[in-house]
């Protein structure tokens, strides 16, 4: 019965996923619908998604349907510039009479303004009801991971970073301008950090590390072994197996680790550092316990199953939490606000994609897979619906600006031919124009494709585990 609730509940998920998908695209092609339907053009089909119809119905002589291609949507309209390539022959084969430019740059334009005024509506609601913060608002560092990047450029706990490469920093995580994003997203062989030590500032340079990942997963991106500064003590948050050594020598849930082997614990990063660092020797910690203070002598043992092979190492069994800097609750950007965070958000990402000396590149950029698990996670969280409505600010955003580039099959390329029609006095040839689209939307989908192959394939073979991860271990007795 567990089994069925969950599946139902899954299920649920994805349907209510779909859903929000659609609506995106169905406001962005009915831009196009009513703009053709005042300006009197030919409407031939409303599609959602591409391909043959899985389901079409013909209402006064407009096909309405759903592809079977889960990518996209499309107003077929034969007097705009021809696309079989992507939509397929016209249903009705008669001659219609030319358009003039302007009414092809209208409706063109169309279903980015509607993309735009989705993600109008969405901010107002998020500027009236408000999104989850989630954000950590610090920027001073509480550990520097050992053999790391930042350590041997010379960062060290209490660093408060003002700014990475020249731009400043607000937050750790949670905003364009946080530390997490400009490292990630920082360009050249080094890091420029501009900190506050103890009341001087300076400029460190630093490299950056890049994880390694399985062959089909995303290339991991760029870190410096850095940690946040935390709000008190690093706790026991659970056990991650039953019999662990910590429980064995005694440790309980809620118990805070002052420190370990005499080094003050500040941070769950360092806490792991230090017991792998131990082996499978002994480690005296010394806690709290309601007040108290307590030690315990712990013995960090390699599991017997639960773990890959490139993850087996000593461990003592136990997830940590620690409270952050972080911000709760719900906040209330104001339109532009949020306008200008997601197009920052976007030039960052473009920038950073185009860049020859940036770490990120096509496989970082998500496909309507990648969109579709965002979504689905958003609804496993709090405030699931905050955080839809959040999300459709910056997803229409994306989708009105980049239909706006002016390439073939975008909205966009359709503006320009109209303006290149309108100052020629000419229609641009057909054979030409359908031979550069068939390319362009090769190209197209040659991408998505691998997009979507990193969406689908980026979580196999991803491990984790140890002391900050709870996973199904199992301890030799």
């Amino acid at each position: 019965m567990e089994i069925l609730l969950k599946f139902a509940q899954t299920a649920l998920l994805i349907l209510v996923v779909i859903a929000v998908f659609n609506l995106i695209i169905f406001v962005h092609e009915l831009g196009h619908y009513w703009a053709a339907k005042w300006r009197g053009l030919k409407i031939d089909r409303f599609q959602i998604w591409f391909g043959k119809p899985i389901w079409s119905k013909t209402i006064n002589g407009v096909q309405y349907g759903l592809g079977w291609i889960p990518a996209g949507g499309f107003v077929a309209l034969p007097q705009m510039a021809p696309m079989e390539a992507i939509e397929g022959g016209n249903l009705d084969q008669a001659p219609l009479p030319p358009i003039k430019p302007l009414d092809k740059i209208i409706v063109a334009f169309a279903g980015p303004l509607f993309s735009f005024l989705l993600a109008i509506t969405a901010a107002l609601c998020v500027w009236q009801f408000g999104k989850p913060a989630d954000m950590i608002e610090t920027t001073t560092v509480g550990y520097v991971e050992k053999g790391s990047a930042g350590e041997a450029a010379g960062l060290k706990p209490g660093d408060k970073i003002l700014a990475i490469n020249g731009s400043p920093v607000s937050t750790w995580v949670g905003s364009v301008d946080s530390v997490v994003v400009q490292v990630a997203t920082s360009r050249g062989s080094q890091i420029q950090f501009t900190v506050d030590r103890g009341g001087e500032v300076e400029n460190i340079y630093s490299g950056f590390k890049i994880p390694e990942t399985k062959p089909w997963q995303r290339k991991g991106v760029r870190q410096v072994g850095l940690d946040p500064v935390g709000k008190g003590l690093v706790s026991i948050a659970d056990f991650s197996a039953a019999k662990t050594p910590a429980e064995k020598a005694g440790l309980k849930k809620g118990d805070a680790i002052v420190s370990l082997d005499n080094v003050p614990v500040t941070t769950i990063r360092q806490a792991m550092d230090l017991i792998e660092a131990a082996g499978t020797k002994p480690i005296q910690i010394a806690y709290q316990r309601d007040g108290q203070p307590g030690s315990a002598t712990v013995t960090p043992t390699v599991p017997i199953s639960g773990l890959e092979k490139d993850e087996l190492r000593p461990m003592i069994g136990v997830a940590f939490t620690q409270e952050s800097f972080s911000r709760d609750g719900l906040v209330n950007p104001t339109v532009p606000e949020q306008l200008t965070e997601t197009v920052k958000t976007m030039w960052l990402t473009i920038v950073s994609v185009v860049s020859k000396d940036s770490s990120i590149g096509l496989q970082h950029l998500s496909g309507p897979i990648g969109i579709g698990k965002v979504q689905y996670n958003f609804l496993l969280m709090d405030h699931p619906v905050l955080r839809i409505i959040a999300f459709l600010v910056l997803i229409n955003i994306n989708l009105a600006i980049l239909n706006l580039l002016p390439f073939p099959v975008l909205d966009g390329g359709h503006i320009v031919l109209a303006g290149m029609e309108w100052i020629a006095k000419r229609p641009v040839r057909v054979k030409l124009l359908e031979y550069i689209q068939l390319c362009f939307v090769c190209l197209l989908f040659g991408v998505m494709i691998y997009v979507s192959s990193k969406d689908v394939f980026d979580d196999f073979g991803r491990g984790g585990g140890g002391d900050g991860k709870r996973k199904e271990l199992v301890f030799p007795d």
